[in-house]
């Protein structure tokens, strides 16, 4: 027989229990914390040789790039210049386009080959790690030559290894590793502000 259902207050206690449990085991884990410092430093080299950063995820996570992109271009913590970036994941023509022509496979890869400089770097966000186009994505990345980031959950599936630099946060639901993603990307830009306008 199966137990009542939690309450509202029951059920938030179990997500914030859940989201400060995974942050507690990121916070543990010196290779993934490691792995984003190079991270931040790829972005931040990038931009000094006046590079753009291009973002991209599906879902929630073509949301989050929306958002992190918005916090690059306008600010995070500090009145600073801008900081060009782009969410391949905002131009409905584009993706319809690509979609319809060539496949939803490749909405960010096609992007990225008409768009990308040498100078750039892309950050590709997928939960499950598994994601076909942002997979895509980092194979461009690599024969474009542009360093390749992805932030993603469980086990970091293909992207893991398709990415330069891949970190992978835990947590057993996608809601628990979004939110942590979340922490990641402002945390990245936070790191970009110092590094580009600290005094």
């Amino acid at each position: 027989m199966k137990g009542l259902p939690l309450s509202a207050i029951e059920r938030l206690k179990c997500n914030l229990e859940a989201s400060i449990q995974a942050k507690k085991t990121l916070l543990e884990n010196a290779e993934v914390l490691t792995k984003f410092s190079e991270a931040v430093d790829a972005v931040v080299s990038r931009y000094k040789r006046g590079g753009r950063l291009y973002i991209a995820g599906n879902g929630g996570s073509a949301a989050d790039a929306q958002h992190l992109a918005a916090e690059f271009v306008s600010k995070l913590a500090r009145d600073r210049a801008p900081l060009p970036a782009e969410a391949l994941t905002v131009d409905t023509s584009i993706l319809t386009a690509i979609g319809n022509d060539y496949g939803y496979d490749l909405v960010f890869s096609r992007q990225l080959e008409g768009k990308a400089t040498a100078s750039d770097v892309f950050l590709g966000i997928t939960t499950s790690g598994k994601s076909p186009n942002i997979l895509k994505a980092l194979e461009q990345c690599r024969i474009l030559g542009i360093p390749s980031i992805v932030f993603c959950g469980h086990d970091g599936g293909q992207a893991k290894v398709g990415a330069d630099f891949a970190v992978v946060v835990p947590g057993l639901a996608t809601s628990t590793i979004q939110e942590l993603h979340i922490v990641l990307a402002h945390t990245l830009c936070e790191c970009v502000e110092e590094a580009m306008f600290g005094e």
